[in-house]
């Protein structure tokens, strides 16, 4: 076992917490099950944002969304902030990221240009000579769909066409594509053609090319589902049958004691108006009973219950090349000497507490996430932590058991001894942000072993769960008059938690 170790880092996109077949019966995923039983599973992980890039901002650079300046969707991780991807290279690894980034806008401007955005986008020109360097990264493959979004092009697109795929357009969205808008579930795409298949394979690729000459590497394979539209190809789309599955609803006065907006999200039209100060609309601030996808307008039973059968498909199509990269690595011979993380960038909603989708809601559901950790012989196989994480611990964590130095500006945690179960924590809460402006909606939620807490700018509303006894969030004891005195803990608990995301101080020096 070499000392020095590789880091395969594996991530879905917006996955519920509960959608691993290992500890959920209604899904199968035999290859996260594999992991699972090799390696450890951290049941308290959370995301430091419900929102994409803020959390993907924060992997790369071990600080909380509010520190590394990407602190919603549509905003930029400046390219000058520093990223682990810097120091792995600074020690002798390889970095490579082949999916997903998302840490730039689909809008450039001319003083936050991106290569995210359109029309660099759909360039295949620019694509075809460019692989980096990106964020740390020596080396990407990038595309920014979700199915069947007309956001296709990059570097996907140039492996499509190079497997014969030559009418790839038809099974994405206009103005780039031809497929038809209201085709909803089934995906007409063939699986050899999906985005899985191309992750796998370049993936693959790399891997091989790092065993030939014997690099170590620091690679990220950056899945895009099972993040909707629920669209999924053959035999896929009908693998699981609607009415065998537990299709979570609201209960019925569960937002009773919420904050306005979770009860407007359970009516026909609700205005949120005076939260859209700068007119712009904000995640999951709408009906709930409508269905945002294809050319549905609400949903109906068999659609609450078809996505989420067509949603589990997706999860277990990834897991199937999820497999063959595992396998690959066993091929390889490399298994041994690789720190493999599976984990999402958060969570997501598929009925529960009536909500669909994400949004500004700090549910567990939306938050909290699968944690897989496997490192053969060093973290203990078929266990099970309680042990708080966090996404923002993921870049200190990594350097430390590859012997690299943490930069003092990274606050996330180092878990090693956690992971290793040397020690039975490194943190005692989490905090999860959720900004959209900040005279609008900017939330952010304190969470502990025990109970979670989130306030609100400029409000006096908030929310309080107990996590004990109440894990599935449907009595908020903010406004209980018997819960005062934990509610003054709690809110004493998060600022001294909010002042501790200060970066590190420097160390003193003696006399100097």
């Amino acid at each position: 076992m070499s000392s020095k170790p590789n880091i395969l880092l594996i991530t879905s996109d917006q996955q519920h917490w509960n959608t691993i077949g290992a500890f959920q019966s209604e899904i199968s995923t035999p290859n996260l099950d594999r992991l699972v039983h090799q390696g450890t599973t951290f049941n308290r992980a959370y995301c430091p944002n419900p929102t994409c890039t803020p959390s993907r901002a924060s992997i790369i650079t071990g600080m909380y969304p509010s520190q590394h300046g990407a602190w919603t969707l549509g905003t930029q991780l400046l390219e000058d902030r520093h990223t682990v991807g810097q120091d792995f290279k600074n020690a002798g690894y390889k970095t490579a990221l082949v999916g997903k980034a998302h840490f730039q806008p689909l809008k450039s401007t001319e003083e936050y240009p991106s290569v995210e955005a359109y029309p660099i986008l759909q360039d295949l020109e620019y694509w075809r000579n460019f692989q980096g360097p990106f964020y740390g990264f020596d080396d990407v493959e990038l595309a920014r769909n979700h199915t069947n979004e007309a956001h296709v092009g990059q570097h996907y697109a140039l492996w499509l066409e190079k497997q014969g795929c030559d009418n790839w357009r038809d099974y994405f969205l206009p103005p780039t594509g031809t497929m038809d808008p209201s085709i909803t579930y089934k995906w007409p795409i063939p699986e050899k053609y999906h985005y899985n298949a191309w992750i796998a394979d370049r993936t693959n690729s790399r891997l091989e090319e790092y065993k030939n000459s014997g690099d170590n590497f620091f690679l990220w394979a950056s899945f895009f589902d099972p993040h909707p539209e629920y669209l999924v190809p053959e035999p896929w789309d009908t693998m699981y049958d609607p009415d065998q599955l537990t299709i979570p609803s609201l209960v019925p006065g569960e937002h009773d004691r919420n904050p306005p907006h979770f009860g407007l999200t359970q009516e026909e039209n609700p205005d949120f108006s005076h939260l859209m100060e700068t007119g712009f609309g904000i995640h999951g601030y709408r009906s709930h009973h409508y269905y945002e996808y294809g050319d549905k307008f609400r949903l109906s039973d068999h659609d609450k219950k078809k996505l989420v059968a067509v949603y589990y498909g997706m999860i277990s199509l990834m897991d199937k090349y999820i497999g063959r990269i595992l396998d690959k690595l066993d091929e390889l011979g490399l298994a041994e000497d690789t720190i493999i993380v599976f984990t999402t960038d958060h969570g997501h909603f598929f009925g529960q507490h009536g909500l669909q989708a994400k949004g500004g809601f700090h549910y567990e559901d939306l938050i909290k996430l699968p944690f897989i950790v496997r490192y053969p012989g060093r973290v203990p196989a078929g266990r099970q932590s309680d042990a708080i994480q966090s996404l923002v611990d993921l870049a200190p964590t990594f350097l430390s058991f590859c012997g690299i130095p943490v930069p003092p500006a990274m606050t996330g945690v180092d878990q090693k001894e956690v992971w290793l179960g040397t020690k039975d924590a490194a943190r005692q809460h989490v905090i999860c942000e959720f900004r959209h402006e900040p005279t609008t909606i900017h939330q952010k939620t304190y969470v502990d072993k025990r109970y979670k807490i989130t306030v609100y700018y400029n409000q006096t509303y908030g929310e309080i769960f107990d996590l004990y006894n109440d894990p599935d969030e449907l009595r908020n004891l903010w406004s209980e008059p018997e819960y005062e005195k934990l509610k003054t803990e709690l809110l004493l608990k998060y600022v001294w938690a909010e002042l501790g995301k200060e970066p590190l101080p420097m160390p003193r020096i003696h006399h100097a």
